[in-house]
């Protein structure tokens, strides 16, 4: 694990969930609740730490003036009062669409035809960097309080 234990007790599913649901109901179109229920399911398995490893990376990245601790105060400070406030709704870019399709895999409602093409070499680099886009937006939200 390369982010400290404490922001997977800041970031839990459900803080996560609710930073991504917007985004996914409107790419999806589907209302709220499907999309948070999906979320939940897709981020039970190996998702979430992949995640919350690059949403720390990136938060590391962006701030230089504070340390490690200092980032973590943040991160609580901005979920203090409303942890499971949703989050903005991203632009839509090839990289989100994979970290969608990632989604829609680990929640069981992508097609074959998806799981293969995300198992091919090109399909894999489009997943990392999907996980990558994805985690700089959660980066930001989860740090985007006082």
């Amino acid at each position: 694990m390369a982010y400290p234990p404490r922001l997977a007790h800041l970031a839990t599913r459900p803080v996560v969930v609710a930073k991504l649901i917007p985004t996914y109901a409107r790419a999806h179109n589907i209302d709220e609740d499907e999309a948070s229920q999906r979320l939940s399911s897709a981020l039970q398995g190996r998702l979430l730490p992949s995640l919350l490893e690059e949403a720390w990376t990136a938060m590391r990245g962006k701030s230089k003036r504070l340390d490690d601790e200092g980032l973590l105060e943040k991160v609580a400070t901005t979920l203090k009062d409303r942890p499971t406030r949703p989050g903005r709704v991203a632009e839509l870019t090839p990289a989100w669409s994979a970290f969608l399709v990632l989604a829609d895999l680990e929640a069981g409602t992508a097609s074959e035809a998806a799981r293969r093409v995300m198992e091919s070499p090109e399909g894999r680099q489009r997943a990392q960097a999907g996980l990558a886009e994805v985690g700089r937006f959660l980066a930001a939200e989860l740090t985007r309080g006082k």
